[in-house]
């Protein structure tokens, strides 16, 4: 694959963060009397103030959103890079990719520090956007951030919300089985375990992208 520029989503992609995601629905949802599995389904891949007006519309989805920030800033248990993410954005111009992520940016920086990487000098937030995934506006603002038309953007993705915004904006999605099974990814147009399974090298200002093993990669869509 080449392409232009590269955008990642953040959390499942160059971050495990689930555990501190899960803890925190979990706590939001039993002290609201909402159901913690059905919460915790909902916050993967979104903005935490989208989730609140899906399971809770009767709720002041900001003053709720607020709270659940804080208490995601303040669980940095479990936060780490996951395999690959260092090496891969170290191997990338600063001015070629950008993380296009759900959390807002005080919550995004805390943990790529908790995680030990860097803080990119492109970054789309939930605090930059309207409409979140599964709407295409974040990856759209990730492009026009970077100075590239959307069709010259690859993006890793690891959830179905965070696919469908990419090929809404008219991007192509590598997918990573970090968070969700095989068959809830399959709109990908390929799929690959993590970063350790992808190159990207640049050669004469194009990024090529080279996978472990393309045919087992569009392969494990169909598993």
């Amino acid at each position: 694959m080449q392409t232009k520029a590269i955008l990642f989503d953040m959390d499942g992609v160059l971050i495990d963060s689930a555990p501190a995601v899960e803890r925190v629905w979990h706590k939001w949802a039993r002290q609201h009397g909402v159901d913690p599995t059905h919460a915790i389904q909902q916050a993967h891949g979104r903005r935490s103030i989208e989730t609140i007006r899906a399971i809770a519309p009767y709720m002041d989805a900001e003053q709720e959103n607020t709270k659940v920030e804080q208490m995601e800033i303040e669980d940095k248990e479990g936060v780490t890079a996951l395999a690959g993410a260092a090496t891969m954005l170290r191997s990338l111009p600063p001015d070629r990719f950008a993380i296009v992520t759900s959390a807002t940016r005080p919550l995004a920086v805390a943990r790529l520090g908790y995680a030990g990487l860097i803080v990119p000098q492109n970054m789309v937030t939930a605090d930059d956007v309207v409409n979140g995934k599964p709407f295409p506006e974040p990856y759209i603002k990730g492009a026009a951030l970077l100075g590239v038309a959307p069709a010259d953007c690859l993006v890793f993705e690891d959830t179905p919300a965070g696919v469908a915004a990419a090929q809404a904006a008219g991007m192509r999605v590598i997918a990573l089985g970090n968070t969700y099974p095989a068959h809830e990814l399959q709109a990908a147009d390929a799929r690959v375990n993590s970063l350790l399974d992808v190159r990207a090298e640049v050669r004469h200002g194009t990024i090529v992208i080279e996978l472990a093993d393309m045919n087992a990669a569009k392969s494990g869509l169909d598993s």
